[in-house]
């Protein structure tokens, strides 16, 4: 399965369009993780904590994606776009959404 930010993959035309495919996941920061990264706020450089927890929500998302394509027979997902949201307090979400497509 090709995953692609582009609306084609070089050399691939496409031969047909599937359907959109979308995934969400919404992810909740511990405690510990929000001390740290108020500490970071304060003295400043970069939150690992939540830059975990950003990159785990990008690959569930995109796994989805994917799992939703192969069940259309998708060869490639594209013009893929990822949005980044707070949810309350001490939450994260990530969404994703892509065109499934057939390759000829």
């Amino acid at each position: 399965m090709i995953l692609n930010t582009g609306p084609a993959v070089e050399g691939r035309p496409v031969e047909r369009y599937l359907d959109l495919v979308t995934a969400q996941a919404i992810m909740g920061v511990h405690i510990g993780k929000d001390i740290t990264a108020g500490l970071r706020n304060i003295v400043g450089g970069r939150s690992k904590s939540y830059e975990g927890e950003v990159a785990k929500a990008v690959a569930q998302v995109m796994d989805e994606l994917k799992a939703s394509g192969e069940r259309l027979g998708a060869d490639a997902i594209l013009s893929i776009d990822i949005d980044y949201e707070t949810v309350g307090d001490n939450m994260l979400m990530v969404a994703a959404s892509g065109t499934a497509v057939k390759l000829g």
